[in-house]
């Protein structure tokens, strides 16, 4: 796309001059005096403007003061081409918003310079700004998403109080094992919000099988282990989470196979949901629940390590136990 260039003069031969010179590579428009160039350019909107000192109804000064004026034109560069070359002049036109200076009569091959530079430097600053403004947008986007992704959960506990609590304390201690095995810090961004969505999927089980107090039929269980594909097939097509859903679909495999929803089986079963497995266990036996107390905290590491190599990536597993074990040292428990 050419560079649009306003040209403000009422001098015909200066614009044909011009229009002679530019047409082939810019966008020109023109005007014969300051009034008609500044309803011009914010109709244009153009990358540079060249502009006359001694025009009818309102000068080149005047002209230049009027555009800086102007939200939508402040920031357009202006090339005056005038005949005055005395100080007072140029020093008139530097306060008035004038960019450039070009004398007339102009050396053809000078104005091009100037003008390629001028138009150059301002698209890229165009760009940058544009850059800047998108990574803005960008950065308010995500902090939608997030807030939509918190509101989920947020959703699923108050749904399932006997769990209250459980999805925020999960996620944080996944994001913090993943750290310690040297997950990197922008993955880390989609276990947390794997973690928050990991049971979004229990939205999609009905009350009197999820709030059930006793034991769960066979047919029940049949329609409560679907949670973790409800999930996926939720999530999956949301492109910004693509990246997050082996949490919410995986985190119910286990190491031997004999998980759900589809028998994976080793490191078939994602990393994130490997990790992901094994908190979700601690917390749930760490923590009260309605029907049972909290388990103390040497059997609960007890369990995980009986379960590696059967639930649990054993390699993982041992790497929990440690870590739970140094959080414990530098607590002084």
């Amino acid at each position: 796309m050419k560079p649009v260039v306003l040209v403000v003069d009422d001098e015909r031969i200066v614009r044909d001059t011009l229009d002679a010179l530019l047409g082939m590579d810019y966008q020109l428009y023109f005007a014969e005096n300051g009034v008609e160039g500044l309803a011009l350019a914010l109709q244009v909107l153009p990358d540079v403007i060249l502009l006359d000192v001694m025009m009818p109804k309102m000068n080149g000064f005047e002209t230049s003061r009027q555009i800086r004026a102007g939200r939508l034109l402040a920031d357009i560069p202006i090339i005056m081409i005038t005949a005055l070359e005395d100080r007072d002049s140029r020093l008139e036109g530097l306060r008035a918003g004038v960019d450039d200076f070009i004398a007339k009569p102009f050396d053809s091959m000078e104005l091009l310079a100037r003008i390629q530079t001028i138009t150059r430097l301002n698209r890229y600053r165009r760009i940058v700004e544009q850059r800047s403004q998108l990574e803005e947008l960008h950065k308010e986007l995500l902090i939608s998403y997030h807030k939509t992704i918190e509101g989920w959960s947020n959703a699923l506990d108050l749904r399932d109080k006997e769990t209250e609590g459980h999805t925020q304390r999960v996620t944080q201690k996944c994001v913090e094992f993943a750290r310690a095995v040297g997950v990197g810090e922008e993955d880390l961004e989609f276990i947390r919000m794997g973690g928050l969505l990991h049971d979004v999927g229990k939205l999609g089980v009905p009350d009197a099988i999820l709030l059930k107090p006793g034991k769960l039929t066979d047919d029940e269980w049949k329609v409560m282990r679907m949670h973790p594909v409800y999930a996926y097939q939720w999530l999956a097509p949301i492109s910004f989470l693509k990246n997050a859903v082996d949490i919410p679909y995986c985190h119910h495999e286990k190491w031997d196979g004999s998980g759900y929803p589809r028998g994976l089986s080793g490191e078939e079963i994602p990393l994130f949901a490997r990790l992901f497995a094994i908190v979700d266990v601690w917390d749930a036996l760490s923590s009260e629940r309605p029907y049972r107390a909290a388990m103390p905290k040497e059997e609960v590491v007890q369990y995980i390590r009986a379960q590696s190599g059967s639930h649990f990536d054993p390699a993982l597993a041992s790497k929990f136990i440690d870590m739970l074990s140094q959080s414990n040292e530098e607590n002084g428990k």
